[in-house]
């Protein structure tokens, strides 16, 4: 046990949800007794282990559940069912600004948090300076905290948790609020935590945070556990559930278009794309880094010699950031009917995002078909 930082079993946390409130005596007199309160479950039956020294990740969608582990793991909710045992000092950063006093200055405010956090008197006349400078917000401290912005919330916020030198640090999302420099800030400081042996446990939306320096991640789903192990294993899994969902909403219909707006002697016709995955199942987006082939579908009205077909790649700004063409294989003979070519790819390497897709068919002379820029083609983690 004593390896073991946090360890929750069969955890689970019920809320009642009030719809309709009748407090007034004539109300509940001409209308009766207030309907009853429905049952919320934010958490049920979660159990995991945190490992003394690790980095522990909890991803999951909005409302899956997260936040409330956090907050029942800090002892901040009671659990309605299970327990969980965290063995050692903790410090917690949940919300922007929880515990700070609007009217109180930010060092009268690093006071009244030192104490809430379990700090004497003297450690906090000690601490205090290094709080102010970690925070980087030295001309703002003597100032009303209600006057500060949200980045300068979560500095003093994240300075106070970090400077009581915890055992087990819990942080909520809040770090993303702060700048770029910030952020690298704290995360050299949780580093150097993790190397005195301290446990980690951060709630997070960025999943490239939690893949790359959590040992372990959990994923919630409606407040259930799906998934618990190696961080990187833990995001994949929630990244392919995401986007098979995504897939289902957006259909897999192949963009097909027949009016569009071309140049070109138009002696074949591109008709459509479609992507396919690496299994060659057809798929509203493809992958980054996953093998992918991307059909173009046309219609020859006469047979054609020296034709070669290429793609290209708009991003948001319309810059042109990748193409690929048929020339490779040779220049091809196109017989009159409907017919396809396939560009196939080991790994997508376009970065996640949207973009537009330009098709064209050309000869060593001409244009045959050239579609700017009409094609739309989404690429995910």
């Amino acid at each position: 046990m004593t390896d073991v930082a946090v360890r929750a079993e069969n955890l689970s946390k019920r809320f009642r949800l009030q719809r309709e409130r009748r407090t007034a005596m004539k109300e509940r007199f001409v209308r009766g007794k207030a309907p009853k309160a429905q049952e919320f479950w934010a958490l049920r039956d979660a159990s995991f282990e945190v490992p003394r020294g690790s980095m522990f990740g909890i991803i999951g969608h909005n409302g899956s559940g997260k936040s409330t582990a956090l907050k029942v793991v800090a002892g901040i909710y009671r659990p309605t069912a299970g327990f969980v045992h965290v063995n050692g000092r903790m410090s917690a950063l949940l919300e922007l600004g929880a515990g700070f006093h609007p009217e109180l200055t930010g060092r009268e405010n690093i006071a009244l948090n030192g104490s809430i956090l379990g700090m004497s008197s003297k450690q906090i006349e000690q601490q205090t300076e290094e709080i102010i400078d970690f925070a980087g917000i030295a001309d703002f401290i003597d100032s009303p905290v209600k006057t500060y912005s949200s980045g300068m919330y979560v500095r003093l916020g994240f300075a106070i948790a970090v400077k009581v030198d915890p055992e087990v640090l819990v942080i909520d999302e809040v770090i993303a609020v702060g700048d770029e420099d910030f952020q690298r800030k704290c995360f050299d400081f949780i580093a150097e935590l993790r190397s005195r042996g301290s446990t980690v446990i951060i709630v997070s939306h960025a999943l490239s945070i939690v893949s790359e320096m959590c040992d372990q991640a959990m994923w919630l789903d409606h407040g259930e556990v799906q998934e618990v192990g190696v961080a990187r294993d833990v995001v994949d899994a929630y990244l392919k559930r995401v986007n098979e969902a995504e897939a289902a909403k957006i259909g897999l219909n192949s963009t097909q278009h027949f009016g569009l707006s071309r140049r070109g002697t138009g002696e074949i016709l591109v008709t459509g794309i479609e992507y396919l995955d690496g299994d060659g199942r057809p798929t509203p987006f493809l992958v980054n880094g996953e093998a992918c082939s991307i059909r173009m579908t046309y219609i020859a009205r006469k047979e054609m010699s020296d034709v070669v077909f290429g793609l290209n790649f708009f991003n948001g700004s319309n810059i042109n950031v990748a193409g690929a063409t048929s020339a490779e294989q040779g220049h091809e003979t196109v017989p009159v009917g409907a017919g396809m070519v396939e560009f196939t790819l080991d790994a997508m390497p376009l970065s996640p995002g949207n973009y537009s897709v330009s098709t064209a068919v050309v000869t060593r002379t001409r244009f045959i078909d050239l579609v700017d820029r009409q094609f739309d083609h989404t690429v995910r983690n």
